[in-house]
């Protein structure tokens, strides 16, 4: 068997254990982004049904067959369009079968019942494929080291290049920095490329539109990009001609935040006190009502997924995770400041794997 297929079978029989604990017999993966880490298949339509003995079925529509064959050489694929109901069908005597709630609308809750045979219990459960994706392989965490250098030079070549720069539009430098991505082969980018410019930069989820940047600007980059299923996600904010005091000020405050997140970033340490260490260090300087969000968030085949550094958030960090830090000051009218890194959690100190300057860049 290859390594993939092992490294897939793995992750199986990992949840299979977990969800013996809980009496079912069978699990029922509807979520796209699971069926792909369950079983390899990267389409856009599949179900993935696993059965407590390890046998199990995957289902797609005909525009896959060549594909699910190639991808998922190890699991018998029924072709069917509707591929929940089709896997619920084909059951038969008595069955607890576990289904994804949080990712299940209403009416597809409502299809799974009614697809489901007389004997066949559908049982609502979360979290458990969310549980086993917290903590990456090893060949999962060379693929988002790969996109994040790819993602990286990306941007030093845009910087480099000359390309943003006054008199320049946010649309143009964002499709300028996609198109650098996608050269170096990004297959899309990991989320909408942010170029906030002005006083835009004080909407943390601004985008990039047709405001052209201006002497004494500072702009927010939030950009990635998506490689062989995994995201990238780091965010730079730079100034324009000349930085003035607000605009220092705030830039090495959001600085010395990020640096305290970082450094707290170790194995065992609690996920709120994560948040907490870049918190403190923006509320003594005075701009804790303009910190609007959470520190961070995990990454990998999804650009947003667990664990969560928030002030809420549950759970200690644990060796092979991921996690971004990006504190920010938005003050409304005038501009703001994020600094985003994307760090893996190892035994020691964590280790960075965006790799460019943190350094107030005036360009």
């Amino acid at each position: 068997m290859a390594l993939a297929d092992t490294r897939y079978s793995n992750r199986r029989r990992a949840l299979s254990a977990r969800l013996a604990g809980q009496r079912i017999d069978m699990m029922l993966v509807t979520n796209l982004i699971h069926v792909q880490y369950l079983s390899g298949f990267s389409g856009s339509n599949a179900a993935l049904m696993l059965s407590k003995d390890l046998n199990p079925q995957i289902a797609t529509d005909g525009r896959y067959t060549t594909q699910v064959a190639e991808e998922v050489p190890d699991i018998e694929a029924l072709i069917e369009r509707s591929c929940a109901t089709a896997l619920l069908s084909r059951l038969e005597g008595p069955r607890r079968v576990g289904v994804e709630a949080d990712h299940l609308s209403l009416a597809q809750w409502e299809g799974l019942q009614k697809a489901a045979g007389e004997d066949v219990t559908l049982v609502p459960v979360r979290g458990v494929v969310e549980e086993l994706r917290l903590v990456k392989d090893s060949q999962e965490l060379e693929s988002l080291r790969s996109v994040a250098a790819l993602a990286s030079q990306a941007f030093e070549d845009l910087l480099a290049a000359g390309e943003l720069a006054v008199g320049r539009s946010e649309r143009d430098i964002a499709a300028d920095l996609e198109y650098r991505m996608r050269k170096a082969g990004s297959e899309r980018t990991s989320f909408d490329t942010i170029v906030a410019s002005g006083v835009n930069s004080a909407k943390p989820h601004h985008g990039a539109g047709d405001r052209v940047l201006r002497e004494g600007d500072l702009v927010t980059v939030d950009f990635g990009a998506h490689v062989g299923g995994f995201n990238s996600d780091m965010t730079r904010t730079v100034v324009m001609g000349k930085a003035d005091e607000f605009s220092a000020e705030i830039y090495e405050v959001v600085k010395r935040a990020q640096a305290a997140g970082v450094e707290a970033s170790t194995v065992g340490t609690a996920l709120a006190d994560v948040d907490r260490a870049t918190r403190e260090i923006i509320e003594e300087a005075g701009y804790g009502e303009y910190y609007v969000h959470s520190t961070g968030h995990g990454v990998g085949l999804e650009v947003h997924e667990g664990p969560a550094a928030a002030s809420g958030a549950e759970g200690v960090l644990r060796e092979g995770m991921t996690l971004t830090i990006e504190p920010g000051i938005y003050v409304p009218g005038r501009g703001g400041v994020r600094i985003e890194d994307t760090l893996i959690i190892t035994p020691g100190a964590p280790e960075v794997i965006t790799q460019v300057s943190k350094d107030l860049m005036v360009l």
